[in-house]
């Protein structure tokens, strides 16, 4: 059975057309969408988006990284405490363009629990899935990286990686699943949930369409 309300995020990563004023026109669509479809859609924004995304918008959004420092040093790094103060309600850690390693990883989290921020952690593999759903995020999403922003879906080409992760991560520590790279249409999105997902991280699929609406609508179930 799917889920009555399969949770879209979507990553805007750093594309001109999802950056800056842009992120803005994004969010407002990715809204206008959820609304009238009643959908659980996401955003996930870069850090200096956050801030004017979060106030166009009444969906949750993202940053799309944090790191695990306290205030203080660290020029340049982005503080869970920062993107919170921003509108941010939750993160994307560990994504393949943005890799961590475990210990990095699990003190990420650590700070961003502490903050009630919302953590959907990447992985690459089931076997790395189930390595990071032990530290218990509150959703792992399996992306294999020579998928991502191709146009053949992790359903379409590896549909046995969302069933092993759905073992190792739903299954075996009850840890909500999603699942990306290259899901663009309805068909993908319902295979992955058909497979047991939770819903789906998408990204180009909407950012760099020709009509980011026409494409969010014809990716609901």
């Amino acid at each position: 059975m799917y889920p009555a309300k399969p949770i879209i995020i979507v990553n805007f990563k750093t594309y001109p057309s999802s950056t800056g004023q842009n992120a803005v026109r994004l969010g407002k669509i990715c809204e206008k969408v959820a609304f009238e479809a009643g959908a659980d859609i996401r955003v996930a924004v870069s850090a200096p988006d956050i801030y004017p995304v979060f106030q166009g918008v009444s969906i949750p959004v993202y940053a799309e990284h944090i790191d695990p420092y306290t205030p203080g040093k660290h020029t340049g790094s982005v503080l869970p405490e920062m993107v919170k103060s921003a509108g941010a309600v939750g993160t994307l850690l560990n994504h393949s363009e943005h890799k961590l390693t475990l210990g990095e990883l699990e003190e990420s989290l650590e700070r961003a629990s502490k903050l009630g921020l919302v953590t959907v952690v990447c992985a690459a593999t089931p076997a790395r899935a189930e390595k990071i759903a032990r530290l218990k995020p509150d959703f792992v999403a399996v992306e294999p990286p020579e998928l991502i922003g191709g146009d053949v879906s992790v359903s379409t080409a590896k549909p046995g990686v969302i069933s092993e992760s759905v073992k190792l991560v739903k299954e075996k520590h009850h840890v909500k699943l999603l699942v990306g790279a290259g899901i663009k249409t309805r068909a993908d999105l319902l295979k992955a949930l058909e497979l047991g997902a939770d819903g789906v991280l998408i990204a180009s699929g909407i950012t760099t369409a020709e009509s980011p609406e026409k494409a969010l609508k014809e990716l609901l179930p």
